[in-house]
């Protein structure tokens, strides 16, 4: 039985990353090292540890980690833009994902194989780097709260962390089980992509919260005056989402289109409300 060999992460694009990052330091333009190479550095290093046999000695790693690798394909244009249109999606008119049209021959049968580009080429497409740091960036602030209010406690991180994970599988599940009475399948990752964008208003809420209630003492109203725009705001992307991935034509004995939709994007603004930490807030 064949192993494993020990994972290298010494690899041509971490060398390349590291001599630049050290020409930089020694000429002092250290922002020259950019977030972008770092990404770049990232994806070299999780090819490497695919192509090395690591990733096949879990069960099923190796198509997690593969599945997952396109929702993480993002840069920094992508992140900007979409970050803009999270919080004002009523800027924006154009809503359909991208599309990629190839052609198969199998047998001397022509068959054309519809695909989607990567996030990084279109911004309509979910991606989960957004969602995944802007949930962590929304427990360390609630963290924060916590401890400017002196009340915070170790346990603080993993209770919001479950609170909102717990919350978001439950909205994933219904939203499934709509899905299903339409029989329309949308797959499980591009919702979990859209319901975790949730986090990045409620980063903004809280952080203008915090920042408000320290210096004028109007946290909660500050919280909450953001909380109206970011809540309406990721409802209506939830709403001009879901109305392009629905279909038109959907099951005659399932629930109506037109109330699913609004259905899901209503929940948006519930689901904010419910995992909203301000007890602390001054």
């Amino acid at each position: 039985k064949s192993h494993p060999h020990p994972m290298n992460f010494w690899t041509p694009a971490t060398a390349a990353f590291v001599s630049s990052a050290a020409n930089a330091a020694a000429s002092g333009k250290m922002g020259d090292v950019n977030s972008q190479a770092m990404m770049n550095m990232a994806e070299s290093m999780g090819k490497h540890f695919l192509e090395t046999g690591w990733a096949k000695a879990v069960p099923g790693l190796e198509r997690s980690l593969i599945a997952l690798r396109v929702y993480f394909a993002v840069d920094n244009a992508y992140v900007k833009r979409k970050m803009l249109k999270v919080l004002c999606p009523f800027m924006f008119r154009e809503w359909r994902r991208v599309e990629n049209q190839t052609v198969q021959t199998q047998d001397g049968n022509v068959n054309y194989v519809t695909s989607y580009e990567l996030p990084q080429n279109d911004e309509n497409a979910p991606d989960l780097y957004l969602p995944s740091m802007s949930l962590l960036t929304y427990v360390l602030l609630c963290a924060l709260c916590y401890g400017t209010a002196g009340k915070f406690d170790p346990e603080v991180l993993p209770a919001v962390t479950t609170k909102c994970l717990g919350t978001q599988l439950l909205e994933v599940i219904a939203i499934r089980i709509g899905l299903y009475l339409m029989e329309v399948s949308i797959p499980l990752l591009d919702l979990a992509s859209y319901t975790g964008y949730k986090y990045l208003g409620l980063s903004i809420n809280m952080l203008s919260g915090l920042t408000l209630g320290h210096f004028f003492g109007y946290g909660h109203r500050a919280y909450y005056f953001t909380f109206l725009w970011t809540a309406a705001a990721t409802s209506y992307f939830i709403l001009k989402v879901m109305a392009n991935n629905i279909p038109v034509r959907t099951s005659a004995a399932g629930p109506k289109r037109q109330v699913m939709v609004l259905g899901f994007a209503a929940s948006q603004f519930a689901t904010c409300w419910f995992v909203s930490q301000t007890k602390f807030l001054e």
